[in-house]
Parts: C-alpha cells; sequence; structure tokens
C-alpha cells in the first residue's frame, strides 16, 4: 500500500514529466490552447500532492502536538497554509 508520501512523490514526478513536455511544446510553437491545457494538467498535480503532504502532517504532526499540549503552534501553522491556498 503506498503512503501518502508515495503518492505525492509519484504526483510530482508526473507533474515534472508534462512541465518538460510544455517546455518541448512552447519550443516547437504547438497550438496555445494545447500548451494551457497541459499547463492545467501539472498545476492539478502539483495542487493534489500539496494536499497530500498536508493530510501526512495533520495526521502526524497535528496529532502528536495535541498529544504534547503544543496545539496552539500548529492549529497557527494549518490556519497560514489555508490563507494561501485559499488566494
Amino acid at each position: 500500500m503506498k503512503t501518502d508520501r508515495d503518492k505525492a512523490i509519484l504526483l510530482l514526478k508526473t507533474g515534472k514529466g508534462q512541465i518538460d513536455a510544455v517546455l518541448k511544446m512552447i519550443e516547437q510553437e504547438r497550438y496555445c490552447m494545447d500548451i494551457v491545457n497541459q499547463i492545467l494538467a501539472a498545476e492539478s498535480l502539483i495542487k493534489k500532492s500539496g494536499m497530500l503532504i498536508l493530510k501526512q502532517h495533520m495526521d502526524t504532526c497535528i496529532k502528536k502536538a495535541f498529544e504534547n499540549d503544543n496545539s496552539d503552534e500548529k492549529i497557527q501553522e494549518i490556519i497560514d497554509i489555508l490563507g494561501k491556498v485559499m488566494k
């Protein structure tokens, strides 16, 4: 069974391949809408990997912080990152 970390790595490697393909498409002066679609696909993979990493953080670090009565700092981390996500 793959962990969230493993899934995130796979998504990012796939996204990296898509970004390389986008660069090649631009250099080859391919149709703009095809390029934009590939950029959107890569963007989606990056976002999904970010959510997996955030989930892993919440499953491990956040739980541990609550067990050790050190939750205020971790809650602020989550609030800060959610603020960035919602921009």
